[in-house]
Order: structure tokens, then C-alpha cells, then sequence
């Protein structure tokens, strides 16, 4: 593999940033947590968009920069593309999730 495909910003966080356009079913290893994981993908990542590390429970929150940045709208698995489709962010300025 050349170059990293994959960023994971924090240790907490549950996301992954793709740095590059990702085919659905590629593996994609990512560091996370002092450690490589390899993680297949669900379906095709836009390059900067997030998938998911491990699966998020329906209304668990998405973890970014170590922080919460929304809550899921619905179970997402492990790999799969997380966006506006299944996640909602807070509206008013100042709210967390």
C-alpha cells in the first residue's frame, strides 16, 4: 500500500477520514489506538468523508477530533459510509449532542 488512505484524527474517536476516494469491499488499514487495524469497506467513501471504526448504535454519538459531532440516525456498521444520511449534528450554537 502506498501512503495512507486513511486518517483516524484521535485515539477516541469512532471515524476515519478517507484521503482519497474508497472503493466498496477495499480493506483499508488505519491506525487507531497506539495500534493497525484493517477495516473492509461497506460501501465507496468519498475522499474526506468518515466511516465508521466499529459499529455506532442507533443514537450513539459519532466521535471526531475526540469530541461528539452528532448522533446516529440509525445502527451503522463497521466500514460504512458516515454522513448526513445517518447522522444528525446539533443546530444551535453551542449545543452538544
Amino acid at each position: 500500500m502506498a501512503g495512507k488512505l486513511a486518517i483516524v484524527i484521535n485515539r477516541k474517536d469512532n471515524v476515519a477520514t478517507a484521503l482519497q476516494t474508497l472503493g466498496a469491499g477495499r480493506a483499508v488499514q488505519v491506525e487507531t489506538q497506539d495500534r493497525f487495524e484493517k477495516i473492509t469497506l461497506l460501501s465507496e467513501i468519498p475522499q474526506g468523508h468518515k466511516f465508521a471504526l466499529r459499529d455506532i448504535e442507533d443514537g450513539g454519538l459519532v466521535i471526531k477530533y475526540g469530541e461528539p459531532i452528532g448522533k446516529s440516525t440509525t445502527t451503522i456498521k463497521r466500514g460504512a459510509h458516515v454522513h448526513v444520511h445517518n447522522v444528525v449534528s446539533p443546530v444551535r450554537k453551542g449545543e452538544r449532542p
